[in-house]
C-alpha cells in the first residue's frame, strides 16, 4: 500500500473523444430520431477522472496514461489533457489506428444516455504503455475492462493485460482502483474477478456489482441495498480491497473490509438543472477518491462524491459540470439530500 508521502493521482486506460448529442427519444430501428446540440468533448476513465481531480482541486498532481491516434481527434484530446494541467507524457500517440471515438446519444424522454464507440487505436492499448517507475503518485484509476481487445486478453503468464498492469502498479507503491463497463455480465465476471485481488479500492454502481456477485441488486427499477451489501461482502471475500463502494440514484454505501457500513443519501438535483448523465459517474469517483487521498471520514468522502456528480450533471459533456470541491459542496447544501 502506498505509503502518505506519496501525493496526486494517475488515470490509466480509455481515452476517446465523446461526440454528445441530445435526441428527443431514441427511435426503434428503421426510423428516424432528430439530434442536437453537439459537443465534442474527452471520454473515458482516463480523462475524466484525471480532469475532474483537478477541477476539484488544481494543486493535486494528476498524470494520465493512454494511447490516441495521430490525427484531428487525437490532437483535441491532447489539448483538453494540456489545458486540463495533466502530466501527458504517457497520453502515448499512435500512427496505427484513427483515434477512439464515441456517438454519445442523451435521450430528452427518459433521461437515458446510449453510446455508439468506434474503438479505433483502444483496440491496441496494452500493458507496455503503462510506465510507474518515475511516479510519486498515491493512486491508480484505471479502466475500462470490455472494450481494450489486447488488455482484455491474456498477457504472458496473467489472465488479462489488466491484472498485469494492476500488479505493476501496486509494486510500484500505488493504491489502485477499476472502473468498470456496460457489457454482458458473463463477460463482466471474466475480466474482473481475476484483478480483485490486484486491487485497494472498487467502486461500482448497483447493476455492476450485482453482475460480478450473480446477485439481482436492481428489483422493478429499485435499488435492493440489502443485495448490494450481501454482493459486496461476496466480493470483498474474493480480492483484498480494503472497501468496496457501490453508488446508485438514491445514495452510496461503502462496505469496509471490516463489516463495517457506511451510508449517504445522494443529493437531491433540481429536475430543471439536469442536461445529461454522461460522466456522472466518474464524478462520482473522482469526489470520493479525492476525499480518501485527503484522508477524509468515508461518510465526508461519499457526499463529495454526490456533490461532484450532481454537478456533473448539469453539463453534456463529461467533465465540463465539475468544479472546484469546496463549490460542489455548497451547491450540494443548496439542493439538499434525497
Amino acid at each position: 500500500m502506498a505509503g502518505k508521502s506519496r501525493r496526486g493521482f494517475i488515470a490509466g486506460g480509455t481515452w476517446c473523444l465523446d461526440r454528445n448529442r441530445r435526441i428527443d427519444a431514441w427511435p426503434r430501428e428503421d426510423s428516424v430520431g432528430i439530434a442536437w446540440g453537439l459537443e465534442e468533448r474527452g471520454g473515458g476513465p482516463a480523462c475524466n477522472l484525471a480532469i475532474d481531480i483537478r477541477r476539484l482541486d488544481p494543486s493535486i498532481p494528476v498524470e494520465t496514461i493512454g494511447l490516441v491516434g495521430n490525427d484531428d481527434a487525437g490532437r483535441k484530446l491532447v489539448a483538453e489533457a494540456e489545458k486540463a494541467g495533466l502530466d501527458h507524457r504517457q497520453m502515448h500517440v499512435s500512427d496505427e489506428a484513427p483515434t477512439h471515438t464515441t456517438e454519445a446519444f442523451i435521450s430528452q424522454a427518459s433521461g437515458l444516455r446510449t453510446h455508439i464507440s468506434d474503438l479505433g487505436i483502444s483496440a491496441l492499448l496494452n500493458p507496455e504503455h503503462f510506465n510507474f517507475s518515475t511516479t510519486s503518485a498515491r493512486y491508480m484509476h484505471l479502466g475500462l475492462p470490455g472494450i481494450h481487445p489486447r488488455m482484455d486478453s491474456k498477457w504472458q503468464d496473467d489472465a488479462n493485460g489488466w491484472v498485469t498492469v494492476l500488479k505493476a502498479a501496486r509494486q510500484a507503491g500505488l493504491q489502485t482502483n477499476l472502473e468498470l463497463c456496460t457489457v454482458t455480465p458473463e463477460r463482466l465476471r471474466g475480466l474482473i474477478l481475476p484483478c480483485l485481488r490486484h486491487l485497494d479500492t472498487l467502486i461500482v454502481n448497483d447493476s455492476e456489482i450485482g453482475a460480478l456477485a450473480e446477485m439481482t441488486t436492481i428489483k422493478d427499477g429499485n435499488t435492493d441495498v440489502d443485495a448490494c451489501l450481501a454482493a459486496s461482502a461476496a466480493m470483498l471475500e474474493q480480492g483484498e480491497m480494503r472497501l468496496v463502494t457501490i453508488h446508485f440514484p438514491d445514495g452510496a454505501i461503502t462496505v469496509m473490509r471490516s463489516g463495517e457500513t457506511i451510508f449517504v443519501p445522494s443529493v437531491r438535483v433540481p429536475h430543471d438543472a439536469i442536461v445529461g448523465p454522461n460522466g456522472a459517474g466518474d464524478a462520482f469517483a473522482a469526489g470520493f477518491m479525492y476525499g480518501l487521498h485527503e484522508d477524509w471520514a468515508i461518510k465526508d468522502c461519499l457526499w463529495l462524491g454526490h456533490a461532484a456528480a450532481a454537478c456533473s450533471l448539469r453539463s453534456a459533456g463529461t467533465t465540463d459540470g465539475v468544479v472546484a470541491w469546496k463549490e460542489c459542496l455548497d451547491i450540494a447544501r443548496q439542493w439538499g439530500s434525497r
